[in-house]
């Protein structure tokens, strides 16, 4: 119950739920995703809580219940007793119906590091079937390497285009061992960069100048570099891949720079 008029704040929200839950609930999906910190993540509609199986509680109101057998040792923000991050990316997943609100979720948790792929997809192999079908859809370019909603996109034409496979966000070095680029896609057969570059992206000064210097660097590198908006990858498909084609031949064509990849150990 509140002690003053007007709508509660978010903490009086989580804090009516864990009260709710009782003992041993912690909060997950949306709600706990925001506590720990991410920010691509839709708004949150409920406070969704998890409780021991064999509790008789059922969702009422602002609290969304769900009962399991596969309680999650809580990590605390603050006070509040939150699920672990890829838990909680799989539990705000297996509820949503828009695959790039899935997507966006994922890539964050991973490009931040948060957690990994791997941790994402062990988490899916353990949440059953029920809700888990767009999830399991849209990780898949994810584990491949792509961290973008845009790079999974990429990843999807790239496999229409019958062009041999690649690497998805690798640094590449120079014969010398100087860094040249982390390349969003490597075809390393060819020595081929494919960089999905956003207006957004080069929406500052400081940005552009990046991109600029990077550009010189596949250039004095003697890589081929094809440089594509995102939105152009669901607006243009086909004119895209004519593009890739015709990228990918000019890189055929000449002798194959002395650069190579170099992934972490």
């Amino acid at each position: 119950m509140l002690l003053h008029s007007g709508a509660p704040t978010d903490d009086q929200l989580l804090q009516g739920a864990l009260l709710y839950g009782r003992e041993d609930t912690s909060v997950t999906g949306l709600w706990a995703l925001r506590r720990h910190g991410m920010e691509r993540v839709p708004p949150p509609q409920d406070v969704h809580i998890l409780i021991p199986h064999d509790r008789r509680v059922t969702s009422m109101g602002f609290v969304h219940v769900e009962r399991t057998r596969r309680l999650p040792r809580p990590h605390f923000r603050g006070e509040l007793p939150v699920a672990p991050v890829p838990r909680a990316v799989i539990d705000a997943a297996r509820r949503l119906t828009d695959e790039d609100e899935i997507q966006a979720m994922m890539a964050e948790s991973v490009q931040r590091r948060f957690c990994t792929t791997e941790m994402l997809a062990r988490e899916l192999d353990q949440a059953g079937r029920t809700g888990t079908a767009l999830p399991r859809k849209a990780l898949v370019p994810l584990l491949a390497g792509a961290r973008s909603v845009a790079e999974a996109d990429a990843w999807r034409l790239w496999r229409r285009s019958g062009l041999p496979p690649g690497h998805w966000n690798v640094p590449i070095f120079d014969a010398n061992g100087n860094y040249v680029a982390t390349a969003d896609f490597w075809c390393d057969e060819v020595a081929f960069a494919w960089e999905i570059d956003s207006y957004r992206h080069h929406a500052n000064l400081e940005d552009h100048r990046v991109t600029v210097a990077r550009n010189a660097r596949y250039v004095a590198a003697g890589i081929v570099v094809l440089q594509t908006l995102p939105s152009r990858l669901r607006t243009e498909p086909d004119q895209v891949l004519r593009e890739l084609h015709a990228a990918f031949r000019t890189a055929q064509a000449r002798p194959r720079p002395n650069v190579a990849i170099r992934r972490a150990a």
